[in-house]
């Protein structure tokens, strides 16, 4: 038996899987809310004690943020995660951390048609160099290559390289993040915390109204803007232009950081969009804002219009890889 987890600032899903199942079939699964416990050692050894009371041998954890020597903090919440200390408290002789999204890297070869909507066939190159970038609260980049006998995932920071705007307007929201950040990062404008940073750009040019984000629509995303400003800009006759031009100016953004991605692995395999926003705005990713701005680099254009675009659908998406991490470090284990 193996254990694969996905670990959030919000919720953590661990599953059980036998080393022969498929990923998306776990013996068992269950899913914690992360603040009401102290650590991960206690949510996986309550896991363990309703599930599987006899030793595991493997486990994979997905954790949101940079994995240093088996050591990661995670996003909003007072939870330092080690491999060895998991190791030595749960009895589990091979534990290893995976940044969250290069854990969605490791579910792309498995991923099927239900799993994910194209919004670009192309025509990808036999196991070519695969990309993923995964938008949620925050922005995360990873890739895959082929070794000759499978696809390794590698993660990278690269949400946290310099924001690089592509027209006038874009640059005037550099130019206005500048004046609150001593860094601007694709992160900052192109996330869940990037999309009331464009909102609050674009009112202040003084071309719209304040009159999106009205107090029954706070209300109904928790008080939270970003799902506000989506959902009034996702209304069919929108009374909000504000909100409609902050996500097509976020669709751009995220489109062009896409084409830089897909460019610096040469991922000619295709390119994977994860993470929670992209599937709740498909038709606005269809609408041409995003495939424009991620093709349109230069003499390389027609190459990009070749590369795959497709959006992961299946929110199991990183624990799925970390499952399947977890299935190959056993059988290397046992080899």
């Amino acid at each position: 038996m193996i254990l694969a987890g996905d670990i959030g600032g919000t919720k953590t899903a661990l599953g059980l899987y036998r080393d022969e199942s498929a990923p998306g079939n776990p013996v068992a699964m269950e899913i914690f809310s992360s603040k009401d416990h102290a650590s991960l050692e206690e949510i996986t050894t309550l896991f363990l004690e309703r599930t599987h009371p006899d030793p595991v041998r493997t486990a994979c954890f997905a954790v949101a943020g940079p994995i240093l020597s088996g050591r990661a903090c995670v996003t909003n919440l007072p939870w330092t995660v080690q491999s060895t200390s998991l190791s030595d408290a749960l009895g589990i002789e091979r534990v290893r951390l995976l940044n969250d999204v290069q854990a969605v890297a490791c579910s792309v070869p498995i991923l099927r048609g239900k799993d994910i909507h194209t919004l670009s066939a192309g025509s990808a190159e036999m196991r070519g160099t695969m990309a993923v970038i995964a938008v949620g609260t925050g922005l995360g980049e990873a890739f895959l290559t082929w070794s000759g006998t499978s696809y390794l995932s590698h993660p990278t920071e690269g949400g946290h390289t310099d924001f690089g705007p592509a027209d006038e307007l874009q640059a005037g929201l550099l130019s206005f993040m500048s004046r609150k950040r001593d860094h601007v990062s694709w992160e900052v404008v192109c996330s869940g915390i990037g999309i009331p940073n464009i909102y609050d750009y674009l009112l202040s040019t003084g071309k719209y109204e304040d009159g999106g984000l009205s107090e029954e629509r706070l209300e109904h995303g928790g008080g939270d803007r970003t799902p506000a400003i989506i959902n009034a800009a996702l209304e069919p006759y929108s009374s909000c232009p504000l909100c409609v031009e902050t996500l097509d100016m976020f669709v751009s953004i995220l489109g062009a950081e896409a084409g830089n991605l897909v460019l610096k692995t040469m991922a000619t395999g295709g390119l994977y969009l994860g993470g929670g926003i992209p599937p709740r705005i498909l038709k606005v990713l269809e609408a041409g804002f995003f495939l424009d701005a991620f093709t349109s680099k230069g003499r390389l254009n027609p190459m990009m219009k070749r590369v795959p675009v497709h959006v992961i659908l299946n929110p199991d998406a990183a624990l799925m890889g970390a499952a399947m991490e977890a299935i190959r470090m056993s059988r290397e284990g046992q080899s």
